[in-house]
């Protein structure tokens, strides 16, 4: 028996740094958003309980540090199953980029095995497990749009965000990565008011979105907290841009090339815009190929 599951990535449409915990982690506040770019994972069952991972092309990590053979065994032992798997990873996404590639993959095999050895497990245990293998974890098991708290696996669901009707999400990654750790090393620590205020407004502007739904223009103010560019806001950028110019420049490339939002996604460095148009969008995506490793025109992902 053979069964495959996608692997959709994710940006994050707001992320504040809170405070720096005791045990060294770090308290955020985010909205995460799933896209439809993203790896596949496939498996083919085993009897004799061996966990065996194979790639569309080699990686650079050992076996043993990638996160679908721990979120496999994690699993397995969980469960305390017999059974195994020959797993195969299609892999697309880039690494170090802030898409959460190798989380979403994670979450993705965990989803999968949970069928592929009929153990019926709900998604909260499949989070909890996910928990320990990664802070985006979690969210990725579900996907869709979620607010994240602690070190991002205080999870609370909202309604699935769409794009506005003709609307193209672009994501590019510079030629460049940024290690998560000297991301982390300079940014500022904001308290708890930025994220407060946000939740605050994102529950002001769904209000005013629901209010205004059968208006035939509503307002420009009344537009979606998350094509506001002046209410979206990644801490990150404040340590990355300095030391990474290139992520910086990619930045300010979406800008000049019409993007309504542009943000750079979690700790970097891929950067993702929001177009009028996918027209738009194809256009800055041509314009950004030579400065690029990784480039979609996409949409927003939820089941």
């Amino acid at each position: 028996m053979t069964m495959k599951e996608y692997a959709p990535a994710k940006i994050n449409l707001f992320l504040d740094v809170i405070r720096k915990r005791e045990d060294g982690y770090h308290d955020l506040g985010t909205v995460f958003q799933t896209v439809d770019a993203g790896d596949t994972v496939e498996a083919t069952l085993r009897e004799d309980g061996e966990i065996h991972l194979t790639y569309n092309e080699p990686q650079n990590y050992p076996l043993e540090s990638d996160l679908v053979f721990k979120a496999a065994k994690a699993l397995k032992e969980y469960a305390n199953c017999a059974l195994g798997a020959d797993i195969h990873l299609t892999k697309v996404m880039p690494l170090g980029a802030g898409l959460g590639g190798g989380s979403a993959d994670a979450a993705a095999t965990l989803r999968l095995l949970n069928n592929l050895w009929n153990l019926n497990l709900p998604f909260e245990t499949l989070e909890s497990i996910g928990a320990r293998l990664g802070a985006d974890v979690p969210f990725l098991v579900r996907g869709g749009t979620a607010f994240a708290e602690g070190i991002g696996e205080r999870l609370t669901f909202v309604e699935p965000l769409e794009l506005p009707e003709g609307a193209a999400l672009l994501i590019a990654t510079p030629l460049d990565s940024v290690p998560t750790k000297d991301a982390y090393a300079g940014v500022p620590k904001s308290g708890p008011d930025r994220w407060e205020q946000y939740k605050t407004a994102w529950n002001t502007s769904k209000a005013a979105q629901s209010s205004g739904a059968s208006t035939s223009a509503p307002s420009e103010s009344a537009a979606p907290l998350f094509l506001q560019s002046d209410s979206c806001f990644n801490a990150f950028e404040i340590s990355v841009f300095p030391t990474h110019p290139l992520v910086a420049e990619m930045k300010q490339k979406f800008i000049e090339l019409g993007a309504d939002v542009a943000l750079m996604s979690g700790s970097g460095a891929s950067v993702f815009g929001i177009f009028k148009t996918k027209e738009l969008a194809e256009k800055a995506d041509a314009a950004l190929k030579p400065i690029s490793r990784y480039q979609t025109v996409t949409k927003f992902w939820h089941r």
